[in-house]
């Protein structure tokens, strides 16, 4: 009887916890899918080097950045050379580049990525030597050096030349270790900042909802983007702290975003969010097909004759164009059924690109439209 009764009244906290949590939306997400706390982000790193080891495909010597630096590279090892002894096309210099995780400690790896400075026509097989990498403040984090992996190749011959992917860049996954800690401190000034990933202000002021909901008085929206939080008193030691961050992503949240169509007219992909609408219009859309052949002949003299050998042009013109119907869409509707309405017209993505931009040019389409 006693469980029974525990169970009872767990089933009774669970539904009334449910009832009374603040739910804006369709969709639930969590704190930490669409807002990060202020500080904790990747920073770039960047460094030229020599790569060696390629067959015949470096750069020529008519590139001398790739002599002076191998020039450079020689004299700090202590060996006395001149740019006149590097005439071999099995180096290149390259430019690396990697993006450092945050919290990322010394002799944590990162990927880089190896991308051809001058003229080499392929960096397959090259190995990179030790390369400094540095941040924006001109101090170094990291150290790149190991095999590259281009993931295509260049081969060709005289007459007949393939290609796959650009082998000019390469990727060499953990090919970089960490070798300073960029400083960053997730408590300061007794407050956390979170950022959200697309700024917007219902979902600003839904997020405060939901932290204080959880930490009454807690977080209070700034703007659009951030949310000054607040740790209650038990929370300001370092290892309380992170337990704070840990309980505040996994708040749920319902994010809000503005109506959109996002148009591809290179791909002729269209997206639309759930919140866009239109007004009441009347849409009629016909293809205008037009095809122009050429057939020419050959208009050959009789045997015997003067008459020359010519070819007479042949042109052959057909013309469709497809029987358009009036539909009308009514005001208000969801994006599911404007697409079900535009689908009634038989309509290629390509067409519901021009009767998206149509029915904005007309002030029915209420959502910003934006073409890539």
């Amino acid at each position: 009887m006693k469980k029974t009764l525990i169970a009872f009244f767990t089933i009774l906290y669970t539904v009334t916890f449910i009832l009374e949590k603040p739910c804006h939306g369709n969709i639930t997400t969590r704190i930490k899918d669409i807002a990060y706390v202020q500080g904790a982000r990747e920073n770039q790193l960047f460094g030229y080097g020599l790569l060696i080891g390629l067959a015949g495909s470096g750069d020529t010597i008519t590139f001398k950045f790739t002599q002076r630096l191998a020039v450079n590279i020689f004299g700090k090892l202590g060996v006395v050379v001149t740019q006149d002894d590097f005439r071999s096309r099995n180096i290149a210099a390259v430019m690396v580049t990697a993006n450092i995780p945050p919290f990322a400690r010394p002799g944590d790896k990162i990927d880089v990525v190896v991308s051809s400075l001058g003229d080499a026509a392929s960096l397959e097989g090259g190995i990179l030597l030790q390369t400094p990498l540095q941040g924006a403040d001109k101090e170094v984090y990291a150290v790149a050096q190991g095999a590259i992996s281009i993931g295509g190749y260049n081969l060709g011959a005289e007459a007949q030349r393939t290609r796959k992917n650009l082998p000019t860049t390469a990727t060499i996954p953990g090919g970089a270790l960490v070798e300073k800690e960029i400083p960053f401190s997730l408590f300061s000034g007794a407050v956390i900042n979170l950022v959200i990933r697309d700024p917007d202000f219902t979902t600003a002021n839904r997020l405060a909802e939901s932290i204080n909901y959880e930490f009454p008085n807690a977080a209070q929206a700034q703007d659009a983007a951030i949310i000054r939080v607040e740790p209650p008193a038990g929370f300001h030691t370092k290892e309380a702290i992170v337990h704070f961050i840990s309980k505040l992503e996994e708040l749920p949240v319902s994010p809000d975003a503005m109506a959109r169509v996002i148009i591809n007219e290179r791909t002729g992909t269209i997206v639309a969010g759930e919140n866009v609408r239109i007004s009441t219009v009347a849409i009629a859309h016909g293809n205008l097909s037009i095809t122009i052949t050429e057939k020419p002949e050959v208009s050959q003299p009789l045997p015997f004759s003067d008459g020359q050998t010519t070819v007479v042009p042949r042109s052959e013109i057909n013309v469709i164009e497809e029987e358009a119907k009036l539909n009308i869409i009514p005001e208000g509707v969801t994006i599911s059924e404007i697409a079900r309405a535009l689908n009634v017209l038989g309509v290629s993505p390509r067409d519901l690109i021009s009767i998206f931009q149509a029915i904005k040019k007309a002030g029915a389409l209420h959502a910003e439209l934006i073409i890539m």
